[in-house]
């Protein structure tokens, strides 16, 4: 019984034990052709990155698929190695409705975005992504392309308060063009819901876009999709570090707040720039 209790809670992201190096090692080909002729990255600022754990904060792009996420994580493991941990905070929901892509996430370095987990990594010695968006931010309106939104959730800088970690921007553009995202009807639908619709997969999806892509030409709600073969722009920005660490400050909602607006701001104004850079 409690070595079924315990498979249970490893294969439903709940452990840093699923992660697999050798599997890791085994996708770097595909994404390597995904990254120089599908998508044709460009990306810069890996310099930036310091020599200790840190938390990788980015704004999430291009429905599930997120091709920027996968760009930015075999950028990561070609300059450092698979061997430098790096988790990702993936949404619960995504073990309920896509259990096989939840598994094959696992051996990549995905754990639950529960702030269990990113604790767990970071005092692992681990560093942690985090795009604290999530499902909102993933799936914005295509007018909302060129803007970082995180939803207004500020627990990634209560995370680096407490554990006293620099939080390393990643921004990208040209991800959110791989699927156009004309409307979210979410609001809509939690009408209908309310009356006795029941949600896809008996699951909340927090957003239910409208969006024209590959496979379906216009899709209506959080299906997946395949992006389109559009160049992707990613770069890592300076090192945020805060005036004060701890968990007096992360306790402090004025600070917290004054925190989460400096990363917000610096990560536009970077995008800004970035977005200038590729389109002259």
């Amino acid at each position: 019984m409690l070595k079924l209790q315990h498979l249970q809670k490893t294969n439903t992201g709940w452990s840093l034990d699923q992660r697999d190096p050798k599997f890791i090692e085994s996708m770097m080909p595909i994404l390597g052709l995904l990254y120089n002729f599908y998508f044709r990255v460009r990306t810069s600022g890996w310099e930036n990155v310091p020599d200790e754990k840190i938390l990788v904060v980015g704004s999430h792009n291009g429905g599930l698929a997120s091709p920027d996420t996968s760009m930015m994580l075999y950028d990561w493991f070609r300059r450092f190695g698979v061997q430098r941990q790096i988790y990702g905070l993936m949404h619960p929901k995504v073990w309920d409705v896509f259990p096989p892509a939840a598994e094959m996430a696992m051996k990549a370095g995905a754990v639950r975005a529960h702030p269990k987990m990113a604790y767990a990594a970071l005092r692992a010695g681990a560093s942690v992504l985090v795009y604290p968006g999530g499902a909102e931010d993933v799936f914005r309106p295509h007018a909302m392309r060129d803007k970082i939104y995180f939803a207004q959730r500020q627990g990634f800088i209560k995370l680096a308060l407490r554990e006293n970690v620099p939080i390393v921007p990643a921004i990208s553009w040209g991800s959110h063009d791989t699927l156009i995202v004309l409307a979210d009807i979410y609001h809509i639908m939690q009408q209908f819901h309310n009356m006795g619709m029941p949600w896809m997969f008996g699951v909340d999806p927090l957003v239910f876009p409208i969006y024209l892509g590959l496979p379906w030409g216009l899709a209506f709600g959080p299906l997946p999709n395949i992006p389109l073969p559009i160049s992707i722009y990613t770069r890592v920005c300076p090192p945020i570090v805060f005036p004060r660490y701890g968990k007096q400050a992360a306790s402090d909602r004025t600070y917290v707040n004054e925190c989460y607006e400096l990363v917000r701001s610096k990560m536009q104004q970077e995008l800004d720039t970035l977005i200038q850079q590729a389109t002259y």
